[in-house]
């Protein structure tokens, strides 16, 4: 990019401000700082870290869980009803009995199928007080069986499409936010540059004011203006001493902004140093809708609502069905009144059971589910397609502004160099009588004109380049994907 010295001079304005040991910044510091620091990107990563426990509590769900069970004590004393046999009658007696217990189990679920795996050992104690006091010991050395819903609803099917894209949709929307938090940054860093700038102009607007009064006083002495001209420059002089009180509460509020943002000390002083631009860097817009339909996590919330939807259309369907399930297991066991014989000679345990549970009415609860699950299908697919639209829509006009505004920051340069020697022209001209003040008024205008234009192009430019970042979630500077970079960084 060219740089004339009136841009050196503006940005020697910007940089130099009068201050006790400031903080020096640029743009690229200020998004690194508020990516780090600032309250947005604390509550960004917090949101993250939901997202990536979940991811991690589902794929700990896939390995195989070890769980121990225990009673200690279990102390039952009551009187129940029994039925004597010798007497042909039931009558009420007194029962009194104590009993311990645990069991091990180990479980892998099977997604393919829905069901699970297991293995058990159990071990239990019972001791009976009263009449016949006496003592058992019962244990199950091990079980090895399997459940299975056979026609139902497989939810681990389910979870394996739907968890992954949940978590990389939480991956994505860190990293969105991350590029939400440049933007912010950069309205905040243009926003101190515009009034630090203001404050430079009207600085300046006061030394060059008051110079030109007392320069009118004197010309009007000779004659050489009139008094109308004389009172002008002297008005002028005043505005430019309230424009300045004015900017310098201006600036103090932006400099205050910028640092609550950034969540530094409120009184912290801070002086700016103007960014430059990429060169050359023009992007297609098709390049780009495809890596925002891949990566913008936009488009991965609808692939989940309708994932989502799906899930329960299937869901309602098989649940208006009967359901039917399995639960088969082999294994030994054993019962003994003394401990030592409770693992001797265990005896073979075997279980088959099924399970059938049929509708007859529900006055029509199920298909009611079932036909309201599939109308949201439908909605959740008609709202994807028109916030597909939307998104597109915004990705194509961003990308198109960002093609034009680089054109702009050289226009801009361009007319800020015209305009500060324009007016340097007219202000000599005006000191040696060759120019009256409307001329001198209107140059002087035009000039700070061009250096608002100037900044405002800049912060239109570096706007557009980190919200073209944020949509596609895309270094085009590097060509390296940001979600890339992130599982990189941090060894996903």
């Amino acid at each position: 990019m060219r740089v004339v010295p009136a841009i050196c001079a503006l940005w020697t304005l910007l940089a130099g401000t009068a201050m006790s040991q400031p903080l020096v910044l640029t743009l690229e510091k200020t998004i690194s700082l508020a990516a780090d620091s600032s309250l947005e990107a604390f509550r960004n990563k917090n949101l993250f870290l939901s997202g990536y426990w979940e991811f991690r509590s589902y794929k700990a769900e896939r390995l195989p869980s070890l769980t121990l069970n225990l009673t200690p004590v279990e102390y039952y004393r009551d009187i129940t009803k029994r039925y004597d046999s010798d007497k042909d009658i039931d009558e009420y007696r007194k029962q009194q009995s104590f009993y311990a217990g645990g069991n091990l189990q180990i479980k892998q679920n099977f997604d393919l199928l829905g069901g699970s795996f297991y293995v058990n050992s159990n071990l239990g104690y019972m001791r009976y007080f009263g009449t016949n006091t006496y003592n058992q010991y019962t244990s199950v050395p091990i079980s090895i069986g399997y459940t299975q819903n056979l026609i139902g609803y497989n939810p681990f099917r389910w979870e394996r499409k739907i968890e992954p894209l949940k978590y990389e949709r939480a991956k994505r929307e860190l990293l969105y936010n991350i590029e939400n938090v440049s933007e912010n940054a950069t309205n905040y860093f243009f926003a101190l540059a515009m009034a630090q700038v203001e404050y430079d102009m009207a600085k300046e607007n006061v030394a060059t004011t008051d110079t030109l009064y007392r320069t009118g006083e004197e010309r009007h002495k000779i004659a050489a203006i009139s008094q109308a001209d004389l009172l002008t420059l002297r008005l002028d002089a005043i505005n430019a001493r309230n424009t300045l009180r004015n900017a310098d509460i201006e600036l103090e509020r932006a400099m205050f902004s910028l640092a609550s943002f950034l969540n530094f000390d409120k009184n912290t002083e801070i002086r700016l140093r103007l960014p430059s631009r990429p060169h050359g860097l023009d992007i297609n817009v098709e390049e780009a809708l495809a890596l925002a339909r891949d990566n913008n996590p936009k488009f991965m919330e609808i692939r989940q609502n309708i994932l989502e939807a799906e899930q329960q259309v299937d869901k309602t369907r098989k649940e208006a069905l009967f359901n039917a399930s399995i639960n088969a297991s082999i294994g030994f066991n054993q019962v003994s009144s003394k401990f030592k014989d409770v693992y001797r000679d265990p005896l073979q345990r075997d279980l088959v059971s099924t399970s059938l549970s049929i509708p007859l009415i529900d006055w029509g609860v199920r298909r009611g589910k079932h036909n309201m699950a599939k109308s949201n299908l439908n909605v959740a697919r008609i709202s994807a397609r028109q916030t597909e639209l939307s998104l597109e829509e915004d990705v194509v006009m961003t990308v198109s502004d960002f093609n034009v505004r680089q054109d702009l920051i050289s226009s801009a340069e361009e007319a800020l160099d015209i305009a500060i020697m324009a007016y340097n022209e007219t202000k000599q001209r005006f000191m040696i009588g060759k120019a009256d003040i409307n001329s001198l008024t209107l140059s002087l205008n035009r000039q700070q004109e061009a250096q608002r234009n100037y900044i405002t192009a800049l912060q239109n430019y570096w706007l557009s380049y980190y919200k073209i970042r944020k949509l596609t979630l895309h270094d085009f500077e590097t060509g390296v994907s940001l979600a890339n970079e992130f599982d990189y960084e941090h060894g996903l």
